[in-house]
């Protein structure tokens, strides 16, 4: 009798593998409704239960799945199970208007699989639905705060819309005068919208103004060193990078810009110790690579100077690959 009964549970156990492994496959392919069927037949095993709850999620019944798909994200041993139901759960409790449930599951996720295509896009969507959340309610809890005008302008300058950037910021400045950033914002947004003399000027006398708020921004004093280097005044450009730098001593640009300033007076040792510190915080910059080289090349020192030769031919070569030739073909074809 006894020998009968293990017969009839290792068939059991047999049937409901069966239900389990038919349902994986119509999840992965998709055949949500059949998956469904097959998988509640197999709910003895963890994984059937999961990815029932993972289906259910897939048509839009989170009611139905969450409760699950947090046991699973939570109990499971499996990486890959926990990975799905993660992914799965954040979906849920970001339709179901749960963001703090959401980013307390994501920030989980994130921990356990930082380098996952699928769990960062989960977080870029949920930092976007809660920015979206909070500014939305800034525009209707606070619409004459001086802080709609300044995101109003950020959002401008991600479209481009420099213009109205530059009219928002100003909008904010004269509610708020002394508010640190508005100013150093308001004088990029003008360089980014015109180099012209008049745009320098205003941007100029904008960098000057944080500066007279916050005397410690090393950025504000670097855009300054760089619109007197387009005014051409290359030793006046030069005091501000240097004071950039004694405010942030690690500023890559400013590093850069004092380099090439020194290259050109040939202070070529004092060139070469501040080029060496930029290329290491900047390994890819091509202007960077090129004044050490020239740099190396003006002190006498050929072999160093031949060796950044050598790097920086390395990033001027295109990548290689299919589709680097499929566009090299695209380049040799001759119009019609």
């Amino acid at each position: 009798m006894r020998a009968i009964k293990l017969l009839l549970l290792s068939a059991s156990a047999l049937a409901q593998n069966d239900a389990l492994i038919e349902g994986l496959k119509q999840f992965q392919a998709g055949n949500y409704a059949a998956a469904e069927a097959s998988l509640a037949k197999a709910q003895a095993d963890p994984r059937g239960r999961a990815f029932l709850a993972l289906t259910r999620a897939a048509t839009s019944r989170c009611r139905q799945a969450a409760a699950e798909l947090a046991d699973q994200f939570e109990k499971n041993t499996d990486a890959e199970v926990r990975r799905l139901t993660g992914i799965a759960l954040v979906q849920c409790q970001l339709g179901g208007n749960r963001i703090d449930e959401a980013q307390a599951t994501a920030a989980k996720l994130r921990a356990a699989f930082p380098n996952d295509a699928d769990v960062l896009y989960q977080l870029a969507r949920l930092h976007m639905r809660a920015w979206n959340d909070i500014v939305y309610e800034m525009f209707q809890k606070a619409p004459a705060s001086f802080r709609v005008n300044q995101i109003s302008a950020e959002i401008f300058e991600t479209q481009a819309n420099y213009p109205a950037a530059i009219a928002e910021y100003r909008k904010a400045i004269e509610k708020n005068p002394r508010a640190l950033n508005l100013h150093f914002r308001l004088g990029r947004a003008l360089l980014l919208n015109s180099h012209a003399r008049e745009a320098l000027a205003q941007a100029l006398q904008e960098f000057e103004a944080e500066l007279a708020l916050n005397p410690h921004d090393a950025a504000a004093e670097y855009q300054i060193g760089q619109i007197l280097t387009a005014q051409q005044k290359p030793a006046e450009a030069a005091r501000r990078y240097q004071r950039a730098l004694e405010l942030a001593p690690d500023f890559p640009e400013a590093l850069l810009a004092l380099g090439k300033w020194k290259l050109t007076e040939r202070r070529n040792d004092e060139a070469i110790t501040l080029l060496e510190r930029s290329v290491r915080m900047l390994p890819r910059s091509e202007a960077a690579r090129y004044s050490l080289m020239m740099a190396y090349r003006n002190a006498g020192r050929t072999a160093d100077a031949l060796r950044e030769k050598a790097e920086l031919e390395k990033l001027q070569k295109p990548p290689e690959g299919e589709f680097t030739e499929f566009l090299k073909k695209l380049g040799e074809k001759k119009p019609e």
